[in-house]
């Protein structure tokens, strides 16, 4: 199989991935929730992560991340870092990179060395979704509505049609869905 580029992303009900301050404090269950209940499946992140040999990441979401108090989450994976500001980065496998999208998603490839690119961040998405650089998006769904925040899809550049894998229950509350761009010329999509 070739290596894809990749999007795994928690989203509340309403579309959005992060709140209004980039918080993802959300994303934790209440302390009052009640207990999972019933079968869970889905792509957990451990497994999703043994598939990527790189991960292209904006600015934005590598400051909230780098700014959590907990260790860095992606372990020896390369993290490239979309940006042109002066980088610090938060362990050794980081470095700052800079150019378009597309130029962004091939050094992410060539340093995947044969393994996929995961896509984090969503004016980084956005763009490689506008580019047709994306093949797939791992969306958990978070039952909440935020009503405002960072929103997943707002700003593309035209209209994006998915093709859905079989939703399933994942960490008995949420839901999540594998969705796949339909790629225009692909899809003979005239409009």
């Amino acid at each position: 199989m070739s290596p894809r580029v990749r999007v795994y992303l928690a989203c509340s009900l309403d579309g959005f991935i992060a709140a209004t301050d980039n918080g993802l404090d959300w994303l934790a269950p209440p302390a009052d929730a009640p207990p999972p209940v019933g079968p869970s499946g889905g792509l957990d992140f451990p497994t999703f992560m043994s598939e990527v040999g790189c991960m292209l990441m904006g600015r934005t979401t590598y400051d909230v991340v780098a700014g959590m108090d907990m260790a860095w989450p992606y372990g020896p994976c390369p993290v490239l870092v979309a940006t042109s500001r002066p980088l610090e980065p938060a362990a050794p496998t980081v470095r700052a990179v800079s150019g378009d999208v597309r130029e962004l998603v091939a050094e992410a490839l060539e340093a995947a060395q044969g393994g996929d690119v995961y896509l984090d961040g969503g004016g980084l998405v956005r763009a490689a979704l506008s580019a047709g650089l994306v093949d797939e998006l791992v969306l958990t769904l978070v039952p909440i509505a935020l009503g405002a925040g960072v929103s997943l899809f707002q700003g593309l550049e035209e209209r994006q049609r998915f093709t859905f894998g079989t939703p399933v229950t994942f960490a008995g509350s949420m839901v999540q869905v594998v969705a796949v761009p339909v790629k225009a010329a692909s899809a003979g999509d005239t409009e």
